[in-house]
């Protein structure tokens, strides 16, 4: 082994002793904050919790520093935060059809007030010349629904050319 690999090897040593110093440290002084804040028996908060789950994954001597509940009890949070976090992946995305995009919304409203006698396949048919691809559905929810007035029934007719 040459000179320069055994400084390296001390270096790394020193550094690793040091950080499990640290580990240990914030280990005991958030064991110390639980107890202070706690009357009789320590309350542990979610934040603890996942405190203590994160620390064990980091540091291998997080058994030997612990004091206030059980190793196993701490695997079990671990344990459960994974399940958390799989089920919250897993979990299927919104049921029904996406949305389509403003813009495209706002140019159906627009040839539809502009084009009163456009029906929903005629605007279907020129925005698929425009290179978007709707259904009619779709378009059927986001037209001009202006009501126009009533016209007139036979009796009125009558009335005003009865003269």
């Amino acid at each position: 082994m040459g000179v320069i690999q055994l400084i390296g090897i001390l270096f790394r040593a020193l550094l690793a002793n040091r950080a499990a110093l640290a580990m240990e440290n914030l280990a005991l002084r958030q064991q110390l904050a639980v107890l202070e804040r706690s009357v009789k028996r320590p309350a542990l908060r979610q934040r603890d919790r996942i405190f203590w789950a994160w620390l064990a994954r980091l540091w291998n001597g997080w058994r030997a520093a612990l004091l206030i509940v059980k190793p196993e009890t701490v695997i079990k949070w671990h344990r459960q935060g994974f399940r958390l976090y799989w089920r919250r992946k897993s979990r299927g995305r919104r049921a029904g059809r996406p949305k389509i995009k403003r813009e495209i919304r706002c140019l159906i409203y627009r040839m539809s007030r502009e084009n009163p006698l456009w029906g929903v396949p005629r605007i279907q048919a020129e925005l698929k010349l425009l290179g978007h691809d709707v259904a009619e559905s779709t378009i059927a929810q986001y037209i001009d629904r202006t009501s126009k007035p009533p016209s007139p029934t036979w009796r009125t007719f009558l009335k005003n050319h009865a003269a």
